[in-house]
């Protein structure tokens, strides 16, 4: 699998799951739709379902998580958490023609 195919796939469940769900994608990962893009995210710590921060899934990333994200494809988790739910409603409206 490509990084391309796997966030084209993913991009594809965010368009049928409610505002705000984020795809678990392992133990300190998660993904989500912020009404442009997937979003990236760690989580705090194994165990703690908080959000920590966001990051870009260059190159290093995607090889060093690649089997887990193939995993997540084959039995999709996901969850809605509370944090993300605030961001997104915190963040400005999306213009569609931009």
């Amino acid at each position: 699998m490509t990084q391309d195919g796997f966030m084209s796939q993913l991009s594809m469940f965010f368009r049928d799951l409610p505002h705000g769900t984020s795809a678990d994608l392992n133990d300190c990962i998660v993904a989500y739709w912020n009404g442009k893009a997937v979003v990236f995210a760690f989580l705090c710590e194994p165990g703690n379902d908080a959000v920590d921060e966001e990051f870009d899934l260059d190159d290093y990333v995607w090889e060093e998580w690649q089997p887990d994200f193939e995993r997540w494809l084959k039995g999709p988790v996901f969850s809605v958490r509370p944090e993300i739910l605030q961001w997104l409603k915190e963040a400005p409206p999306h213009d569609g023609g931009a």
